[in-house]
């Protein structure tokens, strides 16, 4: 397995738990092989230390130097547009497409199982005649 995303000076993160859960981050510092400084100035996540294990790894990373400020982080975040092109990423997607299933009440499950089946029968019906229509050219040939 050839890895694509290292931990890395300004490799943004994603918080999969914890009190900043669903919030990116951008990692400042190393302090060891199981903690970073990060900082999320776009995201309201003030600069702490954060475990690795809570983090997964994005691909964007924005150039800031070590142990850089929170100003100069912000500047780069909003130079690289980070907030864009997350929101734009399949992974924020699923993400949003999640929690809207998530907060669905009985009746809107419903609504959803009604236009399945809506759907369903229209590319059946389609299908059908596809089919109609090639099985007397196969027969002439």
């Amino acid at each position: 397995m050839v890895f694509k995303r290292f931990v890395e000076i300004g490799r943004v993160a994603f918080v999969a738990f914890g009190p900043h859960e669903g919030k990116l981050v951008a990692i400042v510092d190393v302090i060891d092989q199981n903690r970073a400084l990060v900082d999320g100035p776009c995201t309201g996540v003030r600069r702490q230390a954060m475990p690795f294990k809570c983090m997964q790894l994005t691909d964007y990373v924005i150039k800031i130097p070590h142990s850089a400020r929170q100003k100069f982080v912000r500047r780069s975040w909003e130079k690289a547009e980070i907030s864009k092109k997350w929101t734009e990423s399949s992974w924020a997607k699923k993400i949003e497409a999640r929690q809207k299933r998530a907060k669905m009440n009985d009746f809107d499950r419903f609504k959803v199982m009604k236009a399945k089946k809506m759907r369903n029968r229209i590319i059946k019906r389609e299908v059908k005649k596809l089919q109609k229509a090639a099985s007397p050219a196969a027969k002439k040939a």
